[in-house]
């Protein structure tokens, strides 16, 4: 049997010291940046990649759906999960986004190891979004109503998940 040796490469203590990390490289943007070049006329590629269950709830019209477990093999040719948009999408530029913006800086940095070069995570993510009172779509293609969408990005952290106390 093979023996597990401590992997040897630079270690961070927590999940913020890894967002950080990821912030250090991976540009970011405000919602009312994304609104206004949208109404400018570009159309950057929005990647939503949340889990498919938190997209068929909500998010921004033609955003595209790839979770984060899946990245690596949709930006590559060959696989189930390959997305060809994405995969031909390597000079395009490319808003990530996620529920705060914390798995679009890690998606961020995986697309950029992974040769795109005009990537950038919504800062906020789509809290920030629906804080800024733009339109979330559900699985329908229906909008959204203002209040729903407050409900459903309140934090619902349990006792348990916040830990020990100090």
């Amino acid at each position: 049997m093979t023996q597990l040796q401590p992997v040897q490469s630079a270690t961070v203590s927590k999940f913020t010291d890894l967002i950080e990390q990821c912030r250090q490289s991976v540009a970011e943007m405000f919602p009312w940046d994304l609104v206004e070049k949208r109404e400018q006329g570009e159309s950057p590629m929005l990647l939503d990649v949340r889990e498919p269950y938190e997209f068929q709830a909500m998010h921004i019209k033609d955003s595209l759906n790839v979770p984060r477990g899946i990245l690596e093999t949709a930006v590559e040719w060959g696989y189930e999960e390959t997305v060809p948009d994405l995969v031909e999408a390597r000079d395009r530029e490319i808003v990530i986004i996620c529920r705060a913006g914390n798995r679009s800086l890690l998606a961020g940095k995986t697309l950029q190891s992974m040769g795109y070069s005009r990537v950038c995570s919504l800062k906020t993510g789509l809290r920030g979004w629906n804080d800024f009172e733009q339109p979330l779509i559900d699985n329908t293609g229906n909008e959204v109503d203002l209040d729903e969408s407050d409900d459903y990005f309140t934090s619902r952290v349990s006792k348990a998940q916040l830990g020990p106390e100090s």
